[in-house]
């Protein structure tokens, strides 16, 4: 006797993908996430693809992993797939420090991040 099946978090025509520890600062994260949220996942890619951020290349790795989920586990059609949500999280913080004059230490705090990226299924596009 093991434990039952865990029941389905997402509706059945979304799909999700996790990216654990960005090290990155949450707020520095969502400025990427809010390009993408809402969009069709081809118009987000591009976007991902020539923005100057340092991070936007993992955002659009985690992405790209929505969509195989999407496509491979679900059976999703990656054409018609819009960004639903993507969400930032707060992950650990790393404290590093560095001497001072004067026998002082000054603190370097080093964010690390999570995201959270889900895609649907949308009828119509627009």
């Amino acid at each position: 006797m093991g434990k039952g099946k865990l029941k389905r978090r997402l509706h059945e025509t979304e799909a999700m993908a996790k990216s654990g520890m960005l090290r990155v600062s949450a707020q520095k994260l969502n400025l990427v996430a809010r390009i993408i949220r809402g969009k069709p996942v081809a118009k987000a890619v591009d976007e991902l693809a020539f923005s100057k951020k340092r991070i936007a290349g993992d955002v659009r790795k985690c992405l790209m992993s929505a969509v195989a989920n999407a496509e491979n586990n679900h059976e999703l059609d990656v054409d018609i797939l819009v960004v639903a949500e993507a969400y930032v999280g707060k992950r650990l913080v790393m404290r590093r420090g560095r001497p001072r004059a004067r026998g002082r230490f000054g603190p370097i705090r080093k964010p690390v991040s999570q995201l959270t990226i889900v895609v649907r299924e949308q009828a119509e596009m627009y």
